[in-house]
């Protein structure tokens, strides 16, 4: 054994050198092999290439070739694949493998699937959500109606959707004109069934148009009368509402839920108590967002508070005060504040309480709830979606009757107007022969008045004849009105029109001024089938050349005496003019 720095002096194995060389060796000969092959690969993609470039110089000289015989010939000649380019070959070859497989897939019996089962009918669809499939109202009534068993889950299910759409088509329909009519059809619904969907659609749809939110607030006032858990439910959502808009800074969800508070404080639903507390939540940290949401909420519910605490308002506008004094708002904020107290030096005037057409509920007949934003509230979400209810028959059966006790005679009326439409169509047959029979007559002779009445204005309002008889024409007669001439007649009227004592009065309607004037008024009256009163202002026409002319002859006559006494006196003066001269001459004579 060796020791570090000796020297091994004994010659080395054979057989070590022999493997070594022999490993060597096959180094040398992999390395020769390795060589070759590279060649190799180079020579066949040289020789790859080539017949690449003959393909294509092959195929751009058959194509050229397809293209004049094309030319020559007028149509086209389809290329063949061996013109084609590699590229084109091989997704030939792709195609027709997976050609291939489908076919093997199709023609295989193992790889065959199955057919899909056909779809259910629609009743056995219902108990899961519908799928976003619409079903027509025809449909949905006519699916109510073949289920035999009412207690089952498809007819709860089939109830549930109708009184959703129901519900939802109601509160989107309601606004200020319509509201009077819309409670009565709310109030045939299942509310107490469907009192979680009428708070979400009541919250969605004034979150979806913020200026409705007072006709709102008036329906759900109507409602709470007569179901004051269906009020109390929504002031819980809508105040869980403002918490989660309080709490993630949602300016545009805070405003809308706290004019929703405020409305409802207008209609008595919710407690001063709890505007109040309201207002010192958003003023107890102020910033820019919570005082604009105080100053909108003290705009829109300030008159009601004025009436019923005025102490407590007294206090939040000193509060509103004590900021615009500090000045670490907005000037923006700080303007809106001294406009709130504009508005209430004016006596919140533009900004009522209620409507006078919302004001449906009187203040004793109202409930009212009170509660504190600090206590725990349960929206109770599980009413929002359907269950399948044990004592559906039961319960249904106590609504109907809940409805005839709040409804009453409208109820009954309706459904006797729904069973007896068939039956009344003899009924109604029978009523119109009777109106025919009693035909009432007004004999006031209203009517008449006020059409001598627009003739009048219609005359005095005119510039001149020409445009008050362009206005006459254009005025409508009901039947009975249509002339003087169907009551007293042609001839009569006419005496009446040429009556001497009248002439001043028709002076204007039948002009003798102008020729044009006169062709005017007969042209107009022939035009309306009263041709005959115009037989004076016609004769008239017809001799007014002559009579311009007698008018014409004693103007001259007049002219020429006028003359004739002017060359008269001409003369006389100059005869005495020719005296005095000759008598001049006679003195100068005796003179000289």
């Amino acid at each position: 054994m060796l020791k570090f720095g000796q020297v091994d002096d004994r010659p080395p194995q054979s057989a070590r050198v022999s493997n070594g060389e022999e490993e060597d060796g096959r180094r040398t000969r992999r390395s020769r092999a390795s060589d070759d092959e590279k060649e190799g690969d180079r020579r066949r993609r040289r020789a790859r290439a080539s017949d690449d470039e003959m393909d294509d110089r092959r195929s751009k000289r058959d194509s050229g070739r397809h293209h004049r015989d094309s030319r020559r010939h007028g149509r086209r000649i389809p290329s063949s694949d061996s013109g084609s380019s590699p590229d084109v070959r091989h997704s030939r070859h792709r195609r027709d493998e997976s050609s291939r497989r489908r076919a093997e897939d199709q023609t295989s019996p193992e790889r065959k699937e199955p057919t899909p089962p056909l779809p259910p009918p629609l009743p056995e669809m219902i108990p899961g959500r519908t799928g976003g499939a619409y079903i027509p109202p025809f449909r949905m009534s006519q699916m109510l109606r073949d289920v035999e068993d009412k207690a089952s889950p498809e007819y709860q299910r089939l109830t549930w959707d109708a009184l959703k759409k129901s519900i939802n088509g109601l509160v989107n329909k309601v606004n200020g004109t319509n509201i009077k009519n819309l409670v009565p059809e709310l109030l045939a619904e299942n509310l107490v069934r469907g009192r979680g969907l009428f708070c979400q659609s009541c919250i969605k749809s004034q979150m979806a148009s913020p200026g409705f939110t007072d006709v709102f607030a008036a329906l759900v006032a109507v409602v709470n009368t007569k179901f004051p858990e269906i009020g109390r439910l929504l002031l819980v959502c809508v105040m869980l509402q403002l918490k989660r808009a309080f709490k993630r800074n949602d300016k545009p969800q805070l405003l809308a839920a706290t004019k929703f508070i405020a409305h409802l404080v207008n209609h008595v639903v919710v407690h001063e108590v709890v505007a109040l507390e309201l207002l010192a939540v958003l003023l107890e940290n102020p910033t820019d967002d919570s005082v604009e949401v105080a100053v909108g909420f003290v705009k829109e519910c300030g008159a009601i508070l004025q009436d019923l605490t005025s102490q407590g308002l007294h206090a939040m506008f000193e509060r509103f005060r004590g900021i615009l004094h500090e000045g670490e708002i907005d000037k923006r904020v700080q303007f809106l504040i001294e406009g709130l107290f504009a508005i209430r030096k004016a006596k919140f005037q533009g900004f009522p309480a209620i409507r006078p057409e919302l004001d449906l509920v009187e203040q004793e007949d109202q409930c009212t709830h009170v509660m504190s934003f600090e206590t725990e509230l349960d929206p109770e979400t599980n009413l929002n979606v359907f269950r399948v209810n044990l004592n559906f028959v039961e319960d249904k059966k106590a609504y109907v009757n809940l409805k005839k006790s709040i409804l009453g005679d409208e109820l009954d009326e309706d459904e006797e107007g729904s069973d007896d439409a068939s039956d009344d169509e003899d009924e109604e047959e029978s009523d119109d022969e009777d109106d025919e029979l009693m035909e009432i007559r007004d004999k006031t002779e209203t009517n008449l008045i006020n059409l001598r009445r627009t003739i009048y204005l219609t005359i005095m309002s005119s510039v001149d004849f020409e445009e008050a008889g362009h206005k006459l024409l254009k005025i409508k007669l009901e039947p009975g009105q249509e002339e003087l001439s169907e009551h007293l007649g042609i001839r009569l009227l006419n005496e009446r029109l040429n009556d001497p004592n009248m002439q001043d009065s028709f002076e204007s309607v039948f002009p003798r001024d102008h020729p044009k004037n006169t062709r005017f008024s007969i042209n107009f009256f022939t035009s309306i089938g009263l041709g005959g009163i115009t037989e004076t202002l016609r004769e008239y026409l017809k001799n007014m050349p002559r009579l311009i002319m007698q008018q014409q002859k004693p103007a001259s006559s007049e002219s020429e005496s006028g003359g004739e006494n002017s060359d008269s006196g001409s003369r006389s003066e100059l005869e005495s003019s020719s005296d005095e001269n000759d008598k001049k001459q006679s003195k100068r004579r005796k003179r000289s």
